[in-house]
Parts: C-alpha cells; structure tokens; sequence
C-alpha cells in the first residue's frame, strides 16, 4: 500500500514538473517587460488558486504573525527567482536559462545544514564543485557584455533564491495546504510588483494573453501547487533533484516550439549539471 502511494506521489511530481518546464519556452516567447509578465503571472495565478481553494473549502486561515513573515519572505524570494530567471531566458536561451537554475538542487543540499540541525555531508562540497565546473563550461567566455554569461549569473541567482525560499517553506507545508502556500505567495508577489505594472509599457498583453494565461494557469497554479504539496512526501533536497527533468523538457519545447538547438557547450556543462543532480538522488534513495 505504502509502495504504491509512493509510485502516485512520485507521479504527480513529475506531471508538476512537465507543466512546470513550460515556464522556459513561455517565459521566452512572450514578448512583455518581464517584471510585467511576472505581475499577470502572479495575479491571474492567485485568482485561479483563490476559486479553487473556495471551491474546495481549503482554509486560507495564517495561523500566526511569524508565518505571515515567513510567507512574505517566501514570495519574495519566489517573485525575484521569477524575474531573474526571465532576464535569464531572455539574455541567453532556454537550454542555458533552465540548466542554470538547476543548480539549485546543490544549493539546497549545501545550504539545507543551515536550516535543519543536520551536518553538511562532504559529498555535496564534491557535487558543489561539479556543478562550477558545468557553469563555467556553459559560459566559457566570462566577459560581463556576453549575453550568454548575463544568462547564466542571473539563472544562478534564480536558482539561490529558489533554494532558500524551498528551505524556508520545508517547514511549513505540515501546517498548511499546499494551495493556501502558494495562493499567498502570488498574491503578495502581484502586489509588490504594481509599481513596475504602472511604470514599464504591458500593451502588449492584448496580444500575448494567451500565452499568459497558460503561464499562469499551467505553469504556475497547477505546477508549482502539486511541487509545493510533494515536500509533504519527499526531503526537500530530493524532490528538488527528481524535479531535475525540468531543463529535458525545457529543451525538448524550446526545440518545437521556438526552434532553438543548443551548443556542444550547453550539453557538456548541462550534462554535468545534471549529473550531480542524479548522483544525489540516488544517494538521497539510499538513504
């Protein structure tokens, strides 16, 4: 019974992280301000989640001040992941964007010591080194007007951001529904980013709505909800690394839909990024 309960969590895990890894291609294609297509990301996002929580009478209740602050640091942590890892997209491509972000599995691993009374495992120093390394030869050319290199240190920002705000919200699933945590986290999201609504040209939504709406809906609401539900079943770590497929089907998308075809560089440092991604699911399995 245990055993197929496991098969149907680790499912519904890899179909969030397929909708999730439309975020590459979307993120990409619509031609908005990115902080402006963050803002209908998040606002249209919450509205979903708002009806769904009331159509399914899931309590919205914050039980205490400190995790109004919690959330408010969680979505800001998220908000500017998001925004990052745009100008990401949008500086480099998709295949380097995403296989940047995906760092963030090592990140965790080192910086998740600091938030638990664990102890950093040597191994994860190893693994740390392997993924500089895959960095460095995604963007061999270090010059600061590179788009490439821009790419990159914004995606591995994203990816930081991205790790702590998981870490922060590790401890906070048991006590709220995985809906409610990311129904506050777009709502706050969407109003710290009015002013950039107000200030930076958004006409283009009239034609990019659509694709917008997926964004939301797809990407946001339903992806990013059923990965935040899974840390109820998995360490933190470890469902950050099963996620690791994310950048496959980025790339897969981004091949058919925008016909980008990535370097022997971007597969030699990705495939090393995502090597270590491997390396600790199999040791998180072992143990």
């Amino acid at each position: 019974m245990k055993q197929n309960a496991h098969i149907q969590h680790l499912l519904w895990l890899t179909i969030a992280t397929i909708f999730i890894s439309t975020s590459g291609t979307l993120g990409k294609y619509i031609d908005l301000p990115t902080p402006v297509v963050i803002w209908w990301r998040s606002a249209l996002a919450a509205v979903f989640l708002l009806v769904f929580c009331l159509f399914k009478g899931i309590s919205l209740k914050v039980h205490t001040k400190k995790d109004r602050w919690t959330f408010f640091i969680a979505a800001t942590l998220m908000g500017t992941h998001w925004i990052t890892y745009f100008y990401a997209l949008k500086l480099s491509n998709v295949a380097i964007g995403m296989l940047s972000i995906f760092t963030f599995p090592v990140i965790i691993a080192i910086l998740e010591p600091l938030f638990s009374k664990g102890k950093l495992d040597p191994i994860h120093i190893v693994l740390g080194l392997m993924v500089l390394l895959g960095i460095y030869i995604l963007a061999p050319d270090f010059n600061l007007e590179s788009g490439q290199l821009q790419g990159v240190l914004f995606g591995v920002l994203s990816a930081l951001c991205y790790a702590i705000r998981i870490l922060i919200l590790k401890n906070h699933v048991k006590n709220y529904h995985g809906t409610t945590l990311m129904f506050y986290q777009v709502a706050i999201i969407a109003i710290l980013l009015i002013p950039f609504l107000l200030m930076m040209d958004g006409s283009n939504i009239k034609t990019e709505y659509p694709f917008v709406i997926l964004l939301a809906l797809l990407t946001t609401a339903i992806g990013h909800t059923m990965f935040v539900t899974s840390l109820k079943y998995f360490k933190a770590s470890t469902a950050g690394i099963i996620g690791s497929s994310q950048p496959v089907f980025g790339i897969i998308l981004a091949y058919l839909f925008l016909n980008e075809i990535p370097t022997l560089n971007t597969f030699l440092g990705g495939s090393l990024i995502l090597a270590t991604v491997i390396i600790e699911s199999i040791r998180s399995k072992k143990s």
